[in-house]
């Protein structure tokens, strides 16, 4: 797909974002107004009340009488109208929509993220080893395009963006969401690269050593020519790159700690269509210090 025919990047995309009123929401709101005004794009705010939950704990006939149906509209729409004061706070100048639906929330964004340039998620409260939400969870796995949960409080625009890179074809549109993402920001990009897998302890348990400098030669050549083309394409964006020979998780959550954002793939080297999320992304989903992207392929 051409990026002229990719409907993440037409000019009607929204930068859609899922709030729910709670600070983590509100933090997410204000990343996903600057992204949206620093690319002339809308900013879409939706707010699923799930009426099929309420339904099933009140039965149907009570979930539908107008005083708890619309009830729980008129709450859904403060949720979207408080998001909307925050993201004009954050950007005065964005367009700026709003959305209620009797939808799960997981639905809503998925649906959503079809069209999308950006489906972007609050992380949810709590210290950094703090599970995420289910609905968080659900739209980065099965979400389509780039998938954004902001984490952390303070996102300075001079920091690096950060991508993992596996080498392999199915990392391939984190790698296009990192070029873009960097060129967007006018930031430095980072390709950290582990040879393998397992973790570091791991790695020295089976080989009892680790290896030379001369694997990490052979995989930052492997990295020049994988990624020659989008270097090409993006001449303005400055690469470094990161190798070790194990362990990626630990080496992007420290990257996490001093950069903008990261960037990683839905799944991981040889993994699976079924499967939900690569156990890497997973681990930044929950506990990465800057906000975290997941790019699904198209």
């Amino acid at each position: 797909m051409s990026r002229s025919s990719d409907p993440h990047h037409l000019a009607t995309a929204a930068v859609v974002v899922g709030v729910d009123g709670s600070l983590s929401s509100d933090r997410a709101v204000r990343w996903a107004a600057s992204t949206a005004a620093g690319r002339n794009r809308a900013l879409r705010l939706v707010h699923g009340y799930d009426l099929t939950a309420v339904t099933a704990i009140y039965g149907a006939y009570d979930a539908m009488v107008p005083g708890v149906a619309d009830a729980l509209r008129e709450r859904a729409e403060r949720v979207v109208a408080a998001a909307r004061e925050v993201a004009l706070a954050a950007a005065p100048d964005c367009e700026v929509r709003t959305e209620v639906s009797p939808e799960h929330p997981s639905k809503l964004l998925i649906d959503a993220s079809a069209t999308a340039h950006l489906v972007v998620m609050g992380a949810g409260s709590g210290g950094p080893l703090s599970p995420i939400g289910s609905t968080v969870y659900a739209v980065g796995a099965h979400g389509h395009g780039s998938i954004v949960v902001v984490r952390g409080d303070d996102h300075p625009a001079d920091r690096p963006v950060v991508v993992g890179v596996d080498g392999s074809r199915v990392g391939e549109p984190a790698v296009a969401a990192a070029f873009a993402e960097a060129a967007f920001r006018d930031a430095p990009l980072i390709v950290v690269h582990a040879v393998n897998d397992i973790t570091v302890d791991a790695f020295r348990v089976f080989t009892g050593v680790l290896p030379d400098g001369g694997v990490e030669a052979a995989a930052a050549e492997m990295l020049s020519e994988r990624l020659a083309g989008w270097q090409a394409k993006y001449p303005e964006v400055h690469v470094e790159f990161d190798i070790h020979p194990a362990g990626s998780r630990k080496h992007l959550l420290r990257h996490s700690e001093t950069a903008q954002l990261v960037v990683v793939g839905s799944r991981g080297r040889g993994g699976f269509l079924g499967l939900l999320l690569g156990s890497t992304s997973n681990a930044l989903l929950h506990r990465a210090a800057c906000p975290v992207l997941v790019a699904h392929p198209d």
